[in-house]
């Protein structure tokens, strides 16, 4: 595995945020349904909606309409920020899994394509925030997944090497980030995307589970 140390799992444990940590996967679906309908007139299949979840949100609605990319945002986030408490869930078993990690002494991070006030919303509703010690939104950087620059900010800040650490994802965006940043990559199956979509990026390990996910983590 790249970036992954002999035995004992890995630390740094950097991972995505919608899809991965959050069940966002129905409110940012909707959202963009609301945003296409709103602005374009158009009714779009769900894969259709979703294909660029991960990239940062101006990036998705460009590819929806360059035209129209800044109303499509616009409404986009409207809309989201007033249904977040009404559509997004946590994962079960999740927050034990976090807790269990730090218990392990694993140091976590997020890296989210989110803005940073999208982030506030989501542990508002969530309040997950505290087992993170870093969280490395759309602002932080100039440069976005797939583009390994968020990944090699979490761990500027955090004072550690790409060595044992690794990056915890449901899109291959996430997984193209980890790959080019030069750290170990785990696929997540719960989110937006299928095990094929993830196979087809290589990574490391593809999980199924939240269980599944800390023993991957830890070593076991």
């Amino acid at each position: 595995m790249s970036g992954a140390p002999a035995a004992g799992g890995f630390d740094p444990v950097l991972l995505d945020l919608d899809g991965t940590v959050i069940d966002s996967v129905a409110l940012i679906r909707e959202s963009h349904r609301h945003a296409v309908r709103s602005v374009l007139g158009l009714d779009l299949p769900d894969a259709q909606l979703t294909r660029n979840v991960g990239r940062p949100l101006i990036e998705q609605m460009r590819a929806f309409s360059e035209e129209c990319a800044d109303e499509l945002h616009a409404v986009y986030r409207t809309w989201n920020h007033a249904h977040t408490r009404e559509l997004l869930h946590a994962y079960p078993g999740m927050e034990d899994a976090l807790a269990g990690l730090r218990a392990a002494g694993r140091t976590l991070g997020i890296i989210t394509s989110k803005s940073h006030d999208a982030v506030r919303l989501a542990f508002d509703v969530l309040p997950i925030e505290g087992y993170f010690d870093v969280v490395i939104a759309a602002e932080d950087t100039k440069r976005h997944k797939p583009d390994p620059a968020p990944l090699l900010a979490a761990l500027g800040r955090l004072g550690r090497e790409r060595n044992g650490a690794c990056y915890v994802g449901d899109a291959p965006f996430d997984l193209d980030a980890g790959s080019a940043a030069g750290v170990a990559t785990i696929g997540v199956t719960w989110g937006f995307f299928s095990r094929e979509d993830l196979a087809a990026r290589l990574p490391d390990a593809i999980v199924d589970t939240v269980p599944q996910m800390v023993d991957v983590l830890l070593g076991r």
